[in-house]
């Protein structure tokens, strides 16, 4: 029979859990919780510490089950839990891992032996009975319990609020602050626990309420059931001594009522507290009016509430850098209702009164930065940058209690709106309470689109991050804080501090400290220190801290911390990279324009378009070298993504050298859909021009080139077509000689046989002129040839008068002869000849009028080659057609 029993111990009110079992028990000390700690065993009735030489993960797992704290997560050896009293058991278990309990082990029988130095006790942590998984941070989410086998859902079938307290209290999260049912499971298959927990409210954990099973292991149910916890537990108002709907604001947390500064104290928070306690609409917040001497110290944590949320400690809350409140200084209301009429009729809030417009700051990743929006009859609405400047923004800021205005942004910067456009023309002093009081050109009064929305970055705008060359998770802890990213001190940094900045910052849920690593180069701020988070906040914003101050602490103190969730930065293809080649658009239609993708934990993902403006889009552009941005569309315009959605939220002011340095919500955590992914266009610049008459030049410069290259292509076809011009004109080079010479004899008539054409014998005669000898492969000389042949051609030409030029019939008009220039020289080289020509070629236009035209170039063929290959087929070729009187132009085809 399992005998169960627990003590508790002071000062620090944790318990341990004894088990026996056959006469032995088990427990664990000096952990954190019920479900960590040093490992003791009582062996014939003395409790003992245990050294275990084979201590591992499947020994830890059976004691993990055996004391019903869920699974194993380390098996801890050298006194990690600090050494016990007295001697220490050695024993060897050998367990598997999947025994119920430790005397199932295979070598628990074995003879017991004890050691007398300390030092190398064992421990263990286990995962715990119960926990909330899947809300923000430990202490919030839907219950899952464990017995050893893995979580498994409990559902919301009888599941009491006193029950929730019990959770809420065993895993150091205060009270529930709300217990959801009818949640729906993950996976329709998903189990349930088959176990209803009737807890009191008073037992220390859940593993100690009384349970129910349910009727054949089915327990009715609506869907899961999921809770919230909260450092903040009940709000009341305190006059003379008495709860009344007026007095001083005071709030119970697990340290008891505190009362609450006047610190950035409004309206908006005030309205809430009413709402939640029934005093219908508060009507002032009197500074102190109502203080009290004495009583704990005054509660620092600042509410900035929109006023419509249903309870106080559902508004966001920072504690981080906020000083001490002055003495006196506590936060007071006054309500529409007194007392006595709080059970009665509750006054309803005045329609479209000055307390019901709300102001609040969107898409900038932080509740103090973003497009300015303002709720007017029941419509959130934007408002136009027309006149917008820091006077105004400094109203904005001071409203929202974010500090002063940094910046005053125009031209959308954070985003178009979509709602209307309220209000336009501002011009503010910089003193009004309310943006709504500064002069303007009245409600839903403008000129303008949603492409001129005006937004703010005020001082209080806060980012995180870690900083490292060559790790994701590891590095220098840095906060954005009044335009400047500054260090951050690690005193104290316990171990809940640290979980809370890794789980922000998407890096694990632990962290610890380095103090081995060298001290950082350079000057910077060292914004604050002795940061103590509790396990109720969400982010490092409500962590209470000392207050900002630009060096809290010295260089060496700087924090240097590495979360769980740590790994090298790694690329696509190499490691290290540049942040440029950890980011592509895909999808466009240009290397420039696309679906914006980044690489993180060793895969590609998408961003989400939440916030996402051309000041985001111009930080892609700068980093991918693409020009200027010329939109940033959204809505998956560039289709979905099918990996990761890896930042939401993103904020950035246009000027970063990379998409990093922006702040945005922790990698990984987003409320997007794939098509919501968020993309970009870009214009795409040469380098070195910039100028229009650049741009001109390159224009023109490319149709120059077009142009050469039509005219290449064109005389490339008139060579192709006319191979053997060269060697033609080369071979009539050579008979043209004789040819004149014939046609310049008297006795020679049968030429005028045959208008236009060359005569048969003439034909011959150029044949024969230009043969070579069969015998020594050299040209043979003609009878009658002139003194001043070379080797292989003519080297003089005797000039021709136009009065040389017989009248031939049928070309009155026009004929052509050839003026040879620089002679034609014909050379072997090998078994090829290569013949050169420099001619001119005459044309008798009209009686009066001759052109010309400058011939020259080369042709690997004989001369006798080109003449025959010319004159076959060609005929009449040496003359030209014949045209129209006037026509003056030469046409190459015909040559």
């Amino acid at each position: 029979m399992l005998a169960l029993a627990y003590h508790i111990w002071s000062p620090n009110l944790m318990h341990c859990v004894c088990v026996c079992l056959a006469g032995m028990e088990l427990r664990l000390k000096n952990g954190g919780h019920r479900c960590e700690g040093r490992v003791e065993v009582k062996h014939l009735n003395k409790w003992s510490s245990v050294f275990n030489f084979q201590w591992h993960l499947k020994e830890a797992a059976v004691v993990c089950r055996q004391l019903g704290c869920g699974a194993a997560v380390e098996a801890l050896r050298r006194a990690h839990f600090e050494s016990g009293v007295g001697p220490i058991l050695f024993k060897s278990f050998r367990c598997q891992g999947t025994e119920l309990t430790i005397k199932d082990c295979a070598q628990f029988q074995s003879d017991f032996r004890y050691l007398s130095s300390h030092g190398m006790e064992i421990g263990v942590i286990c995962s715990g009975f119960v926990r909330l998984f899947g809300g923000h941070g430990p202490c919030s989410g839907r219950v899952e319990v464990n017995s050893g086998g893995g979580w498994t859902l409990l559902s919301d079938g009888n599941f009491t609020l006193s029950t929730a307290q019990v959770i809420c209290a065993e895993l150091g999260c205060g009270k529930a602050a709300s217990v959801l049912g009818n949640l729906p499971f993950r996976e329709d298959s998903e189990q349930v626990w088959a176990e209803e927990f009737h807890c009191e409210g008073q037992e220390p954990d859940l593993w100690f309420c009384p349970r129910v099973p349910c009727p054949g292991g089915n327990c009715p149910h609506r869907g899961a059931v999921h809770i919230i916890c909260s450092e903040y537990t009940e709000v009341r108002l305190m006059k003379n001594g008495s709860s009344q709907c007026e007095g001083q604001v005071e709030m119970k947390t697990s340290g008891g009522w505190r009362t609450l500064c006047a610190s950035h104290w409004n309206m908006a928070n005030a309205n809430v507290v009413c709402c939640q306690l029934g005093c219908g609409v508060a009507i002032s917040t009197p500074k102190g009016a109502y203080f009290v001497e004495g009583g704990d110290e005054i509660w620092r944590d600042r509410f900035h509430c929109l006023g419509s949320e249903s309870f106080l400690w559902n508004c966001p809350v920072t504690s981080l850098g906020v000083p001490a409140c002055a003495h006196g200084n506590t936060a007071s209301v006054r309500a529409t209702l007194p007392t006595a009429q709080v059970s009665k009729t509750p006054a309803p809030e005045p329609s479209h009164s000055l307390y019901s417009r709300q102001l609040r700051l969107v898409d900038g990743g932080s509740r103090c930065a973003g497009r300015v929006e303002i709720l007017q009859q029941g419509s959130w609405g934007s408002i136009c940058d027309d006149s917008w400047d820091l006077s105004d923004a400094h109203v904005v800021c001071r409203q929202l209690g974010c500090g002063v205005a940094l910046e005053a942004t125009i031209s959308a910067h954070f985003g178009e709106g979509s709602g209307p456009i309220w209000l336009d023309e501002l011009n503010c002093t910089g003193e009004e309470a309310h943006v709504w009081q500064c002069p303007s050109q009245g409600w839903g009064q403008h000129n303008c689109r949603h492409k001129e929305d005006a937004g703010v970055i005020c001082s209080e705008f806060m980012a995180l991050r870690l900083v490292s060359e060559d790790q994701e998770c590891a590095g220098w802890l840095e906060v954005f804080y009044n335009n400047t990213w500054g260090s951050v001190c690690h005193s104290p940094m316990e171990a809940v501090t640290l979980s809370v900045i890794c789980r922000q910052l998407g890096c694990g849920d632990s962290g610890t400290l380095d103090f081995l690593v060298p001290l950082r180069e350079g000057s910077r701020s060292r914004w604050v220190d002795g940061i103590h988070c509790r396990k109720t906040d969400i982010s490092l914003w409500q962590c209470p801290s000392d207050p900002w101050k630009q060096r809290s602490c010295s260089p060496k103190e700087e924090a240097h911390i590495t979360c769980a969730g740590n790994r090298p930065k790694s690329c696509p293809a190499t490691a290290p990279c540049t942040d440029k080649e950890k980011l592509l658009l895909r999808g466009g239609d240009s290397e420039c324009s696309g679906r914006v993708e980044v690489w993180h934990e060793g895969a590609w993902g998408t961003v989400c378009d939440d916030s996402w403006s051309l000041a985001e889009a111009e930080v892609v552009c700068q980093q991918l070298g693409c020009g200027s941005a010329l939109e940033a569309p959204g809505e998956a315009e560039f289709g979905p993504g099918n990996e990761s959605i890896w930042l939401d939220e993103v904020q950035c002011r246009g000027r970063e050298p990379s998409l990093w340095a922006c702040a945005a919500a922790p990698w990984g955590q987003s409320d997007c859909k794939h098509e919501e992914d968020a993309g970009v266009r870009f214009s795409t610049p040469v380098p070195g021009i910039s100028s229009l008459p650049g741009i001109l030049c390159i224009i023109l410069g490319a149709l120059l080139f077009l142009v050469l290259i039509i005219l290449g292509i064109q005389l490339h076809r008139w060579r192709t077509e006319c191979p053997d011009l060269s060697t033609f004109e080369d071979a009539v080079d050579e008979a043209l000689y004789q040819e004149i010479d014939y046609l310049m004899n008297p006795e020679n008539e049968d030429l005028q046989d045959s208008p236009g054409n060359l005569s048969e014998d003439s034909a011959t005669k150029l044949s024969y002129y230009t043969e070579h000898h069969e015998e020594n492969g050299e040209p043979e000389s003609a009878p009658g040839t002139r003194d001043s042949v070379t080797d292989y051609g003519y080297d003089d030409v005797e000039e021709l008068t136009v009065s040389e030029i017989p009248s031939v019939p049928g070309m009155s008009e026009k004929y052509f002869f050839l003026e040879k220039g620089g002679g034609a020289r014909y050379s072997y080289s090998g078994d090829e000849e290569i013949s050169t020509l420099n001619y001119s070629l005459y044309c008798l236009v009209t009686n009066e009028t001759w052109v010309f035209l400058t011939v020259s170039g080369t042709s690997p063929q004989s001369p006798r080659e080109a003449v025959n290959s010319s004159m076959e087929g060609k005929g009449s070729s040496l003359f030209l057609r014949q045209e129209d009187p006037g026509y003056d132009d030469i046409e190459l085809a015909a040559i």
